[in-house]
């Protein structure tokens, strides 16, 4: 389970799509801001993107069946978390990117041993 957070156009998709195509995936990686969910196979992994950032609240949520997909089986990558607070499960490592002047900062935080573990091996 990863957080990503950060204002608008601050770098959140463009993380995603860079991991998707590092990992082998080969087709297209489009922003989930209008579907909220993206589903993506890259080897034998499967990853879940999600963008909260139009989520209003948590009768959407059970209707959408997205509990199903933190099955621990799923990489979930989930912009604007907090849109779902509460409902989501806790992350194994938080990204937060910060546009500035020239460029941008990312800070990464693991909250898991598995974060810690995926962290490290960077």
């Amino acid at each position: 389970m990863i957080y990503l957070r950060g204002n608008l156009g601050a770098g959140k998709t463009t993380l995603v799509r860079a991991l998707l195509h590092a990992l082998g995936y080969t087709g297209r990686v489009k922003s989930p801001t209008y579907t909220l969910l993206e589903r993506y196979e890259a080897g034998r992994l499967h990853l879940r993107h999600f963008d909260l950032y139009r989520f209003r609240d948590a009768e959407e949520w059970e209707g959408s069946g997205f509990r199903d997909e933190f099955d621990g089986h799923n990489i979930c990558l989930v912009e604007w978390p907090e849109q779902a607070s509460g409902l989501l499960p806790p992350a194994d490592i938080s990204i937060t990117f910060e546009i500035l002047q020239d460029g941008r900062e990312i800070m990464l935080h693991a909250y898991t041993d598995a974060g810690r573990k995926c962290l490290s091996a960077l």
